[in-house]
């Protein structure tokens, strides 16, 4: 678990509600639900506009990670490709079939199918960097729904902000409806602000560290793969690839 995200999410918007309360305010005087539909609802219709179905779903799966980001195993990654890198020197590449049939990683999978097949280095390297780059591609655009959003929230805010002046201008003769039409309006800004900066944004930025740092394991993992390949000695296998978890 990410204890940070949760800590991070507890100190701002707990430092709006508690300096609203310091200033004498009411809580409850930031909740209007016209406002939340408003901002929440077009932004949400702006972003499923502008994203395919596809990557919009990968986005939705990957807000967990804020939490509960994938685990990077570095350490067991680096130590299962010395065994295959062990297994090469001792029985040759052929040995490694039995190992690819069973991987359970794709991407590993991949690579070690292509070193039983006796790819040159580099073309290994070609076709797994293509990989790579599609992985990361797709992560990315998938973050970037977030991202999408903290961008729209503060302008459905203030969309929001004008519908509420306009229920106050065509309510001028009835005071007892102005104070709703009011509310709605300044309401409505502080919940596209505050969160684009307090939540959509900062959860893009973690999104998208997650995909990098898992960019880097499978970095890692071709250039493994190009040293067994290579025929490297596992003992400089190990030192290079200490680089990637340090």
């Amino acid at each position: 678990m990410d204890i940070l995200s949760l800590i991070g999410l507890l100190i701002g918007f707990g430092a709006i509600l508690g300096g609203q309360a310091l200033e004498g305010g009411h809580i409850t005087s930031l909740i209007n639900g016209p406002a939340i539909i408003i901002v929440l609802g077009g932004t949400l219709g702006g972003v499923m506009l502008q994203t395919p179905l596809r990557v919009f779903m990968s986005g939705l799966k990957m807000l967990g990670w804020v939490v509960f980001p994938p685990k990077l195993q570095g350490e067991a990654s680096i130590a299962k490709i010395l065994e295959w890198s062990n297994i090469a020197r001792k029985e040759g590449l052929l040995g490694l079939e039995d190992i690819a049939e069973n991987e359970t990683d794709a991407f590993a999978q991949k690579g070690l199918q292509l070193l039983v097949d006796g790819s040159e280095p580099e073309v290994i390297r070609r076709v797994l960097e293509v990989e790579l780059d599609a992985k990361e591609h797709h992560g990315t655009q998938a973050a970037r729904i977030y991202e999408g959003m903290g961008g729209y929230s503060p302008t459905i805010g203030i969309i929001g902000a004008v519908m509420g002046l306009i229920h106050v201008m065509q309510n001028l003769a009835d005071p007892s409806k102005l104070g709703s039409g009011i509310a709605t309006a300044f309401v409505a800004t502080i919940y596209g602000v505050g969160l684009a900066n307090l939540l959509f944004l900062p959860v893009a930025n973690k999104l998208k560290a997650q995909v990098h740092a898992q960019s880097q394991m499978y970095e890692m993992m071709i250039e493994g793969i190009i040293s067994i390949a290579e025929g490297e000695n596992p003992r400089n296998i190990e030192t290079k690839l200490q680089g990637f978890v340090e």
